[in-house]
């Protein structure tokens, strides 16, 4: 019987494209492709924002909310590596502001980076992987805002909502060379949580409402990844697979006065 660290997930030299895989849950995208063989490149818009690990690793600057830029980064991708394999939708996020405060015109660019700018990398990347004989998959890195209230970032769990919504559409429109789906990420513990959960505290505390009883680590995202885009998940496509831990317990459990509330 083979062990975890036998299993061989065939993304051996596989090239794919990571957007905003410098930092965060892009950085632990990027390493796990990387200890699988694949060949990760980075997109972000300054090299100097690489994670002090990820040094050796290629990069490619492009605004991914330019589609003209974007297409121009495809080809460069191309033109060094002869192929693409994989995309992995990665860059997006949002800062807090709540609906009734923040101007249409925030709500749009918010829209542009979280729907608009996955939609552009996809297209560019399928319209090579339909000519190349193993076609290719995409992965969007979605979110449980998408899926439930988001307040304070409306506009961005919108965006989610419509993301796992276009891949859908898309794994049925580009088949069966081209597979795409979609990870749903809860909370994940990066560099920048304390601007979402407050100091250590706050992350321990949120970390305690989810069943697991911590929150992600971007490695566990990254293995969620590195799975949908493998030969293992051959037959996965216009999926979403939920990487949160059990979710978020019921308010209404804690406030319960049952003697089974949980």
């Amino acid at each position: 019987m083979q062990t975890q660290s036998q299993v061989e997930l065939g993304l051996a030299g596989k090239v794919v494209l990571v957007t905003g895989g410098a930092r965060g849950v892009g950085a632990g995208i990027t390493r796990v492709l990387a200890s699988a063989g694949a060949v990760p490149v980075i997109c972000g818009r300054n090299p100097d924002s690489l994670a002090e690990d990820l040094r050796d690793v290629a990069f490619v600057s492009c605004d991914v909310r330019d589609a003209g830029a974007v297409e121009a980064m495809i080809d460069e991708i191309v033109d060094r590596n002869g192929r693409i394999d994989g995309v992995v939708n990665n860059a997006g996020g949002s800062p807090f502001a709540l609906a009734a405060d923040a101007s249409v015109r925030f709500a749009s660019k918010i829209v542009d980076l979280n729907l608009l700018a996955p939609l552009a990398v996809a297209k560019a990347a399928n319209a090579v992987m339909q000519e190349q004989a193993d076609g290719g998959a995409i992965v969007n890195v979605s979110s449980v805002s998408g899926h439930r209230p988001s307040p304070g970032t409306s506009a961005y769990g919108a965006a989610k909502a419509g993301l796992d919504n276009l891949m859908t559409s898309l794994a049925v429109e580009w088949a069966p060379k081209v597979r795409v789906n979609s990870v749903v990420a809860g909370p994940v513990l990066t560099e920048q949580s304390h601007l979402h959960y407050g100091d250590d505290e706050g992350v321990a505390a949120v970390g305690a409402t989810i069943p697991m009883g911590r929150l992600a680590t971007p490695a566990d995202v990254g293995n969620a990844v590195a799975f949908l885009l493998s030969p293992l998940a051959g037959y996965i496509s216009g999926s979403t697979l939920t990487v949160h831990g059990g979710g978020e317990k019921p308010a209404f459990l804690d406030a319960a006065t049952a003697g089974n509330s949980v």
